[in-house]
């Protein structure tokens, strides 16, 4: 298969940020141990991290026994439980705080963000577990909607508890949105072999973070650990999947809003072009990442709301 010409594909704006990201990680960035991983990660965050919008509080927290972060500008009847990316290996709640602080300011909603265990101390199922009880107390703690949304790994965890929560807690999950996740779609066909060596997330990478989130066993038809290997995908709440056509987890994104649709419920899916994985970040360098972020505040707030379409692609 002819490679994809990244040097067309993206421009100037997405090349000067991957190449302001990959500045902090050295040549022999595959020998880092996990440790060395995590800190470079965090330098990169930190080189990124933007002010929070004004009117924004936030205080630490823990729900379920799982560490979290809570974001209010005012008074709001809906709160948006965040599980935030980094191959279930790095990240936290400072990784993403600009970036749930400006979720917040956006639609006017409470944002919790969860600080759910890693791998390799804590293989799975312990993430999800993490994920399920953070968002039972938070769910016990605060009336009104919720809106399950995350990105990349964070996108497989909100899917993980909004398939888990069928049929309880009273309809209160107004929706969902995922940004770039990875479901455990069918890596024989689609951007699985189209952008397999993608910049900034390769099928090499993937395999990487699943054997340590795993413990070196991947489950085999677990949705918790991939919600596309559920055989049931009725009674979802409304859901928008955004992937970046740059990427190899963007089919994932088309397969679960085709089954949650194909199971009668409701699902939008949108493919961004010209944009890799992981570009939230990109947003203060690139006018494409920017929109990006955009639509996501957007489809968070239409579902928060119970707006349907929830997402503009005009």
């Amino acid at each position: 298969m002819i490679q994809p010409d990244y040097r067309v594909l993206l421009d100037e704006e997405i090349w000067a940020y991957m190449d302001r990201s990959d500045s902090f990680y050295p040549p022999d960035a595959v020998s880092l141990t996990i440790d060395q991983q995590r800190a470079v990660y965090n330098r990169m965050c930190a080189a990124f991290h933007q002010p929070h919008p004004d009117g924004v509080r936030t205080w630490d927290v823990a729900f379920g026994g799982v560490p979290c972060r809570v974001y209010e500008a005012d008074t709001s009847a809906i709160t948006v439980v965040y599980y935030h990316g980094g191959g279930f290996v790095v990240g936290g709640l400072d990784s993403h705080d600009d970036v749930c602080a400006e979720i917040c300011a956006a639609t006017g909603y409470r944002v919790i963000s969860v600080d759910y265990a890693l791998a390799p101390e804590a293989v799975f199922p312990a993430c999800f577990n993490d994920a399920w009880a953070a968002f039972q107390a938070i769910a016990a703690a605060y009336d009104g909607g919720i809106v399950l949304a995350g990105d990349s790994a964070g996108g497989n965890l909100a899917a993980a508890v909004a398939q888990t929560a069928r049929g309880s807690h009273d309809g209160r999950i107004a929706g969902q949105v995922l940004i770039y996740p990875g479901l455990g779609g069918d890596r024989s066909k689609g951007s699985y072999i189209t952008h397999a060596n993608a910049p900034q997330l390769t099928v090499a990478d993937m395999e990487f973070y699943q054997q340590v989130r795993s413990g070196g066993v991947p489950p085999v038809d677990d949705p918790r650990y991939a919600p596309l290997h559920d055989t049931d995908f009725t009674d979802l709440p409304p859901t928008v999947i955004l992937t970046v056509a740059c990427d190899p987890l963007s089919s994932d994104g088309e397969a679960y809003a085709a089954a949650i649709n194909g199971a009668g419920g409701q699902a939008h899916w949108h493919e961004a072009a010209g944009l890799v994985h992981g570009c939230l970040r990109a947003r203060v360098m690139s006018r494409k990442a920017a929109a990006f972020f955009d639509q996501v505040t957007a489809a968070i707030g239409a579902v928060g709301a119970g707006q349907w379409p929830a997402i503009s692609t005009a």
